[in-house]
């Protein structure tokens, strides 16, 4: 892990097309501002979180399910 110090209005580049800009600093509270290809997907680690859950959910097998309901008679 990589850890700087930052102020206002300055950058941190990740490769040659990624920047973070700070955009203001407010005691504990970091604002900042992302510039990414469209093919980059950018998340809050939280929301991140939940959709690596829900996708692990969904791809678990599931057990003990009657198929013979769901088909038309």
């Amino acid at each position: 892990m990589l850890v700087l110090t930052r102020r206002p209005r300055q950058k941190i580049m990740i490769g040659d097309d990624i920047v973070i800009h700070i955009v203001e600093v407010n005691g504990d509270n970091v604002r900042l501002a992302i510039d990414a290809p469209r093919s980059v997907k950018v998340y809050r680690g939280e929301i991140y979180r939940v959709i690596k859950e829900e996708n692990r959910k969904a791809a678990a097998p599931v057990d003990n399910i009657d198929l013979s309901q769901a088909l038309p008679k």
